[in-house]
């Protein structure tokens, strides 16, 4: 897989110009400025108003690069007008749950509503399907309170299958953290 592969240039539902590629090493100060400013948003993500460090993105980028090599994992990254808006990727596990890919998508707040984490979705999939040869089933984690990601999930074909109560914690408040599966592969 080439670095920065550009897999969509076109326009969102609103007009937007947008290039969703796959990442490359020059990324990393992008992507360390998008996470923190997600996490500053403490949106219905994982980091609640950490800091990431350039060199922690670092690593974690020059890991993902080698895992797309590997076919182990597809990352995509939205931008707009060369701003970084939106990342998203199916992760591989390993061992006997080598066949199991783990989803997740962000987008910055200015941008959603546009259709294009919906579109960033489909190419993920599109591109996993494509590249992972062992991908089979795809799941994901999603806050209990996060309605439109749950119910954008469910119009994509993934069926929760779990809910742990009190499971993520999120501005001062517990919230169910729910588990979702789509099957690519059928057996």
């Amino acid at each position: 897989m080439d670095e920065d592969k550009v897999v969509f240039k076109g326009k969102s539902e609103k007009g937007s110009d947008i290039l969703i590629r796959y990442p490359s090493k020059n990324d990393a100060q992008a992507m360390c400025d998008y996470i923190n400013a997600l996490s500053r948003e403490q949106t219905f993500v994982r980091f609640q108003g950490e800091e990431i460090s350039l060199e922690f993105e670092s690593k974690y980028l020059e890991e993902q690069l080698q895992k797309i090599k590997d076919k182990k994992t597809v990352q995509l990254l939205v931008f707009c007008e060369s701003k970084l808006i939106g990342i998203s990727g199916i992760d591989m596990k390993d061992k006997t749950e080598s066949h199991e890919g783990v989803f997740g998508v962000s987008l910055a707040d200015k941008y959603r509503g546009e259709g294009i984490g919906k579109k960033l979705m489909q190419l993920t999939f599109d591109e996993a399907v494509k590249n992972i040869p062992q991908l089979g089933i795809v799941t994901l984690g999603v806050f209990g309170k996060n309605f439109l990601a749950i119910d954008m999930y469910k119009k994509f074909g993934f069926k929760e299958f779990g809910r742990l109560p009190n499971g993520v914690f999120r501005k001062g408040e517990y919230d169910d953290h729910v588990y979702m599966y789509k099957k690519v592969k059928e057996d």
